[in-house]
């Protein structure tokens, strides 16, 4: 059986908080936090409450397909945010886990022409990812239950998956 790790709403919301101060700490001030669709959708919202950062977008990429299944590579679904709008600016990558790394991966590449500077933050961190995340909250090697996924859906969709 898979070893599992579950967070709870409350400590997603420390999680959130402790990560925003690494950034504040860090002395990193960004001027758009991109949040990667769906899981670091929930952490974007919060970071940008934490470090009074207005401008808020989202890039969805799709990677698994199920409880630790996935494509063979991410790929970006649109919309994509306009290159021409994070031009210049300092940009913070929010995702709830970094566990291949290929999705922060991928947004990276996308941001590396166009912004002053990227930095990402995961909620979670595993080891075999091949991203760092620069701001990280915890690091496991377990399956992580997040509040937002640990129930199914109410309604069944072709195509999306549950975790």
């Amino acid at each position: 059986m898979t070893e599992r790790e579950t967070l709870t709403w409350e400590a997603f919301g420390v999680s959130v908080r402790d990560l925003g101060q690494q950034v504040v700490d860090d002395g990193f001030d960004p001027d758009l936090i991109l949040s990667i669709a769906r899981g670091g959708l929930a952490l974007g919202m919060g970071l940008g409450y934490a470090l009074a950062v207005k401008n808020l977008a989202v890039i969805n990429v799709e990677f698994y397909t199920g409880e630790d299944q996935r494509l063979e590579m991410p790929i970006m679904l649109p919309p994509t945010p306009d290159a021409v709008d994070l031009s210049g600016l300092k940009v913070l990558i929010a995702d709830d886990v970094a566990d291949t790394g290929r999705t922060l991966e991928i947004v990276q590449a996308f941001c590396a022409d166009h912004v002053a500077e990227a930095r990402t933050a995961v909620v979670y961190e595993k080891p075999q990812s091949v991203v760092k995340p620069d701001y990280v909250w915890r690091r496991t090697t377990a399956w992580i239950d997040f509040p937002w996924s640990s129930q199914p859906p109410l309604v069944e969709r072709a195509g999306v998956p549950h975790a």
